[in-house]
């Protein structure tokens, strides 16, 4: 049990989010959520303070740079980024728990401008100088990251140092049901690489379906690439309670991005005893399943994929137990561990009630 910290003073943290101009709701703001609960749990008096990043061109971008250094959180005793360009905030008591840099300008340059120019290399190095600058100390006390991926892009990119510190999931009432079909959850961007596990189904001959989750950019694309295959069906935006239950009924949860930053998706299918099945490039998920054991971890192929879909649609048994071992691997990861050592790192010590 969690015991109730005791503070001399209750300290008030602002968790400052980056919101998107459309007011989309994914993973980020599911992030920001179980931040401030686990902080106010944790004894503190903590909010959410939203600040819209415009990233539509350069001049946008550096528009939202600009405005989060010029945001006046003085009146917080503490202040938790939480990704770019949050960390521009100017205050003196400041921590990062990174769930990302701006990803274009990083890992992702080359995969959206095959073509590049010097005007676009002057901007990468403009937002790596802003960046590097920023999460330095004094500004910035303490970075922690949502995990391996993220730390050591940070240091190949910034030359910054960092903690891992994995977050846990906002849903409540995970439980396991049948093994009816692969699920694919999340957001339908091509860095998710919805295709490549379309294209792996074609070639999966098990009598199982595919169901796809969420909402996203390339949406339109994705369909137009099932519109052969009965087999694959889009389930659109669900809400969590659909979300719990598509989980639980899953015989295997797909998910392949390029490079993840963290990927709550490969937690939430083990907290529902079901195994995930991802690729040797895919980031931290990589590094979360343990390939032959809690999943597969295959060369980023449709023939590869289709083969792990292959291997445990003939054997659900195996799955069964790969789930149930997924569950046991990550049984530690909580928010309360996080809130303790954000708090820690902000100076603010609790002494545990007797």
């Amino acid at each position: 049990m969690h015991a109730s910290p005791v503070f001399q003073r209750k300290p008030r943290i602002a968790v400052l989010a980056t919101g998107a101009p459309a007011g989309e709701v994914g993973g980020a703001e599911r992030f920001y959520i179980g931040l401030r609960d686990a902080l106010v749990r944790a004894g503190a008096d903590a909010e959410i303070v939203y600040e819209v990043s415009h990233e539509a061109n350069f001049a946008a971008i550096l528009e939202s740079y600009l405005r989060f250094y010029d945001l006046d959180l003085s009146a917080y005793d503490g202040v938790i980024s939480t990704k770019a360009p949050g960390y521009m905030i100017r205050h003196r008591n400041h921590v990062c728990y990174l769930q990302h840099t701006m990803r274009v300008f990083y890992d992702m340059f080359q995969v959206e401008f095959p073509q590049v120019t010097d005007e676009l290399l002057a901007q990468r190095r403009i937002v790596h100088l802003l960046d590097t600058e920023a999460l330095r100390a004094p500004r910035t006390r303490k970075i922690f990251v949502v995990g391996e991926e993220v730390q050591q892009r940070l240091e190949y990119f910034n030359g910054t140092s960092s903690e891992v510190l994995h977050q846990a999931s906002t849903l409540e009432g995970f439980h396991t049901g049948g093994q009816r079909y692969f699920f694919l959850p999340g957001r339908l961007h091509r860095w998710k690489r919805v295709d490549l596990a379309i294209e792996a189904m074609r070639l999966t001959k098990a009598p199982v379906d595919l169901l796809i989750s969420g909402t996203g950019e390339d949406e339109a694309k994705f369909r137009t690439l099932t519109e052969t295959d009965p087999r694959i069906r889009f389930l659109g935006r669900v809400s969590d309670e659909k979300l719990l239950n598509y989980y639980a009924d899953a015989l295997a949860v797909l998910f392949v991005p390029l490079r993840e930053d963290f990927g709550l998706i490969t937690q939430e299918a083990f907290l529902s005893a079901k195994p995930v099945i991802t690729c040797l490039d895919s980031g931290e998920p990589t590094r979360l399943v343990r390939d032959g054991v809690t999943g597969f971890v295959v060369e980023p192929t449709a023939a590869a994929l289709s083969e792990a879909m292959m291997a445990l649609a003939g054997d659900p048994d195996r799955a069964r137990v790969m789930g149930a071992q997924g569950r046991q691997d990550i049984r530690a990861l909580s928010w309360e561990k996080v809130a303790d050592r954000l708090l820690a790192a902000l100076g603010f010590a609790t002494k545990v009630q007797a």
